[in-house]
């Protein structure tokens, strides 16, 4: 199984640019054309263009906050397979994580800020012991895909740690 989220990555990098592109007209038309008169709503041009500039802020950092990230999956083969990066205004740098199913020790799910934020920390045996991954966001995948994903880690877990609680 193949799980990958481009789709929801185009789409929210097609919105960010879009309302990059309404905030530069509204400048232009605001500043240099003069188009829109003040006050608009009883507020000043500063004032508006305040809150705008605080609204177009907040609307680029919530895919950082919430740390979506491109994730591909795949189950396929030898071994389980995590590609991912985070996807927001500032890109980040690309990981992976590939543990053979022999070595596969288990997971664990974690929701934050109100189940907002999903994430999934993955576990291999090696020498030592027991190692754990840093965590793979998983919020921006639909609730079908994670489903998916969580069933498939379940899936290729030892029988006695299937998900590993701490």
């Amino acid at each position: 199984m193949i799980i990958e989220n481009s789709k929801a990555i185009i789409s929210m990098r097609i919105k960010l640019f879009a309302v990059t592109v309404l905030f530069i007209v509204y400048i232009i038309l605001a500043y240099f054309a003069k188009v829109i008169r003040f006050p608009v709503l009883g507020l000043t041009d500063t004032w508006m263009t305040l809150i705008l500039i605080a609204l177009y802020f907040l609307y680029l950092v919530y895919p950082m906050a919430l740390n979506y990230q491109y994730i591909y999956y795949s189950d396929e083969g030898e071994k389980l397979v995590f590609r991912f990066f985070v996807a927001g205004f500032i890109g980040g740098k690309k990981n992976s994580i590939e543990i053979n199913k022999t070595d596969y020790a288990g997971y664990r799910s974690e929701k934050r800020m109100f189940g907002l934020m999903h994430s999934v920390i993955l576990f291999q045996n090696v020498k030592g012991g027991i190692a754990k991954y840093p965590p793979v966001y998983i919020s921006l995948l639909k609730k079908e895909e994670r489903k998916k994903l969580l069933y498939s880690l379940y899936r290729h877990a030892p029988a006695d740690a299937r998900e590993i609680k701490e």
